[in-house]
């Protein structure tokens, strides 16, 4: 159940970040950032409200705000990179390197111990991402929807950023209690909030859009809480760094979509990276 669970986050995420992105590129990435942590924080509320909690300590409230922390620097720097590099590029390079510190500090200071069908998962996944993040072929799709190619290298900067956003929320998250419910990821949207809102502030005649594009970006982030939400309930039942790297495949899904929709073209090296997701999938599966 904790693999699914962890997969579906993957799926959930790649959507996410395959709207996430054609939206900042349409509007300014800090409104799109801001209004989706809003969306966020209601349907984690929703959510925590549904689900009831055994019980629910002050240290997991804190857990879950320092992941919220986390959330906010990642989704900031995302929708940045998106707003102005390729999406094929990006997404794999912010999720590779948050695999890799998430697994790592996993692994030497939390005490997890894969095993070895596990570990020959995680060791398929990282150079998988990574092929998938260097083998951007060309990107007719990408220069349509208005990305300049000009903006890959500060797009690529932006997403190794947004990766140690993504390891402090992951980990983070992943030390509340299973009892706590989903309070954590409630008190995480608060505080993404509260670290957005000087940004906010500095872009705030930005963040006037038209309703139907306010509407987009609060339902863009109530998805990635979503994503956060079916993460937490996978990293409860499973090794925290086996979810993580399951729930850190979802890179592959806006490279399909790019395809199919935006009529990317991929490079061998991606084709590649794509098929060792999949081998990676099922070993950590087993594993």
């Amino acid at each position: 159940m904790g693999a699914l669970l962890a997969l579906s986050s993957a799926v959930v995420y790649g959507i996410v970040d395959f709207a996430g992105g054609l939206l900042s590129r349409r509007v300014h990435h800090a409104a799109v950032t801001f209004l989706g942590q809003l969306g966020g924080l209601l349907l984690a509320c929703a959510a925590a409200l549904l689900l009831p909690a055994d019980s629910v300590h002050p240290t997991d409230l804190l857990w879950g705000a320092l992941s919220g922390v986390g959330s906010g620097v990642a989704m900031r720097f995302l929708n940045r990179g998106l707003s102005r590099g390729a999406m094929s590029v990006v997404v794999p390079v912010s999720a590779v390197t948050g695999v890799a510190l998430s697994v790592l500090c996993g692994v030497l200071l939390l005490g997890d111990r894969p095993g070895a069908v596990a570990w020959l998962g995680i060791a398929v996944t990282v150079p998988s991402l990574w092929f998938v993040a260097g083998g951007r072929g060309g990107v007719r799709g990408s220069e349509a929807a208005g990305s300049p190619d000009a903006g890959t290298g500060k797009g690529t900067a932006d997403g190794l950023l947004a990766s140690a956003g993504v390891a402090v929320q992951y980990l983070a998250l992943g030390q509340a209690d299973p009892g706590s419910g989903l309070w954590p990821v409630a008190a995480g949207r608060v505080a993404a909030v509260l670290v957005l809102l000087p940004d906010a502030a500095r872009h705030a005649r930005r963040l006037k859009l038209p309703p139907v594009r306010c509407l987009q970006a609060v339902l863009i982030g109530a998805g990635a809480a979503l994503g956060l939400v079916l993460y937490l309930l996978a990293a409860q039942r499973q090794l925290l760094a086996v979810a993580v790297v399951l729930a850190s495949l979802y890179p592959a899904l806006p490279v399909v979509l790019g395809l199919a929709l935006l009529r990317e073209r991929i490079s061998r090296r991606q084709v590649m990276g794509l098929l060792g997701a999949g081998v990676a999938t099922v070993l950590l599966t087993l594993g």
